[in-house]
């Protein structure tokens, strides 16, 4: 069975014949290691068809069609123009070699010609790819790359899409994401007063600071180890010697469990 590889570049459609396979062998290893030598590259394809687009717009379509598993009008008629007729009732003597499945299914859908996307139409797609230039005749050097680079940025902005009338777009996920912050940051905070309220219950009623709690937290880690020589640490994180004082009195008649099992996340 004939196999035909249909090539989507930046100016036009082309349509490849697969004639040489019985040279290196019908699969990827064989192919692969030919697609560097254009010369015996050159044996494996050949030309069929090729037919550029008539502009940049018609070619942003029709790259925005391909890229969604459509076929065009324009498709269409080169495939039927350039592919062997297909006599009704009979099975198709050739199939057609497509990078994307989706593109593939919707041609024979409507078309009835089978497709195939596999690792092997790649490597001879990739191998197109990488002489493309030399196969179509009369084209100027640096005229594909032109097309490529064009086609691209086109591609782009048709993709992301900026609506002038949402700029103030950003300012609103970032609300948003501040709103997401304070949430966390206060469940985290009850997660710390929880879980350490039951080595040092009494702290939660002398700090009511969030961020001062935490600080004190790690400062302190076990409260059986907290003796005078700590309050100026303390006086420190909280800004009081009264109340730094405080908090070593109440270590001291703390009602809380003598062991402290996860005093180490406070250490991180």
């Amino acid at each position: 069975m004939a196999l035909y590889v249909l090539y989507e570049s930046a100016s036009g459609y082309a349509l490849f014949l697969a004639h040489g396979l019985d040279e290196i062998g019908q699969n990827t290893e064989s192919v692969r290691s030919s697609v560097a030598d254009l010369n015996r590259f050159g044996k494996v394809v050949k030309l069929v068809a090729f037919t550029p687009f008539e502009s940049a717009l018609d070619a942003l379509n029709q790259c925005n069609a391909v890229s969604e598993g459509q076929m065009t009008d324009e498709l269409r008629n080169f495939l039927e123009l350039t592919l062997p007729k297909v006599k009704e009732g009979k099975k198709p003597k050739f199939s057609l070699g497509v990078a994307e499945p989706k593109i593939g299914s919707h041609i024979l859908e409507e078309t009835k010609i089978p497709c195939q996307s596999n690792e092997f139409v790649l490597e001879l797609l990739r191998g197109v790819r990488l002489h493309f230039d030399r196969f179509i005749q009369n084209l100027k050097p640096g005229d594909l790359e032109k097309a490529q680079l064009g086609l691209g940025h086109s591609y782009s902005r048709a993709k992301v899409k900026f609506n002038v009338n949402r700029v103030d777009n950003m300012v609103i996920q970032a609300i948003f994401l501040l709103d997401t912050l304070d949430k966390d940051i206060n469940s985290f905070s009850m997660r710390v007063r929880e879980w350490y309220s039951w080595h040092f219950p009494e702290l939660v009623k002398i700090i009511n600071d969030n961020y001062l709690y935490a600080k004190v937290a790690k400062f302190v880690d076990n409260k059986s180890e907290l003796s005078d020589e700590h309050i100026p640490g303390l006086t420190d994180i909280v800004g009081d010697e009264d109340k730094a004082k405080e908090i070593l009195e109440a270590s001291k008649s703390s009602m809380g469990r003598v062991c402290w099992p996860i005093a180490d996340l406070f250490k991180a």
